[in-house]
């Protein structure tokens, strides 16, 4: 006779995320694309340099608005799509991929699951895609985090974006759109802007201002990033402490959102306000 009071209990839905995100060595960083940006390509081979520096390997899974369909490999398998750019940089063409993986609850991230097992050298994966897209990848990993305090399921969105105010105006309305349908409440910010640039910082402050005011959300922390940076130059400071930051295992909502969000003070809040009324 079979003993049923043996039988293993049966997997959540959440198990999957868990193992996923339990994997130290894997590290998930949304990157929010941006299609009014000029020098996205830039941004994305910076944040490669960032991580590689430190002997990581890195793969982009670009699901980008501009990004290539994927190739049939990819439907197949997704190893087999995948493309070696470098000694430590792999990129696979995913637009409109992730939604091969949905759910029956509307989730695409068995997508994040299939990723890890198709390129088990990565390290870091980023991946670039629209707000819509994102939300639908780690809303659930922010649901289980919440639910459990289980951090190590925790991402933080990336918003790329330029001193030019069409970039600005989609990086609020993807920040919007993240803090409201997926929970992910803590951002972080990549600008694009010459050094010399006089709106670089002030953009930075009316997005955490508008962000803190309007969402209750946090922008934790913004680079800049010079755009005509060569692409042999070693990472800017700036950019080398974002990546540290990203990396700490310990990172935690609670301590994300404790940390005071780029303002200054109140004439500066009330600024930033009237420039997004």
């Amino acid at each position: 006779m079979r003993d049923f009071d043996s039988k293993p209990l049966p997997l959540d839905q959440a198990d999957g995320l868990r193992r996923l995100f339990a994997r130290k060595r894997v590290q998930m960083v949304p990157v929010v694309s941006n299609p009014h940006v000029a020098f996205g390509g830039v941004m994305l081979e910076r944040l490669c340099a960032g991580f590689t520096e430190l002997g990581l390997h890195v793969l982009v899974v670009d699901a980008s608005e501009r990004a290539s369909a994927p190739s049939e490999l990819a439907v197949m398998d997704l190893a087999d799509a995948i493309e070696p750019l470098s000694e430590g940089v792999s990129y696979l063409a995913a637009r409109g991929l992730a939604i091969r993986h949905v759910d029956a609850t509307g989730s695409t991230a068995p997508f994040l699951t299939a990723l890890t097992d198709a390129a088990p050298r990565a390290e870091v994966i980023l991946v670039h895609a629209p707000a819509t897209e994102l939300a639908r990848l780690f809303a659930r990993s922010a649901e289980l985090a919440r639910r459990s305090g289980d951090e190590s399921a925790l991402v933080r969105p990336l918003l790329l974006a330029d001193d030019r105010p069409a970039s600005v105006t989609h990086a609020y309305a993807a920040l919007k759109l993240l803090t409201q349908r997926a929970g992910l409440v803590v951002h972080d910010l990549m600008l694009a802007a010459a050094p010399n640039s006089p709106r670089a910082e002030r953009i930075a402050i009316q997005l955490a201002t508008c962000a803190d005011d309007f969402l209750g959300a946090v922008l934790r922390d913004w680079v800049r990033l010079d755009p005509a940076t060569d692409a042999s130059e070693p990472p800017a400071e700036a950019l080398r402490r974002w990546v540290r930051e990203t990396l700490r295992v310990e990172t935690s909502a609670r301590a994300a959102a404790a940390t005071t969000p780029y303002y200054v003070d109140r004439p500066q809040r009330a600024e930033a306000r009237s420039a997004m009324n």
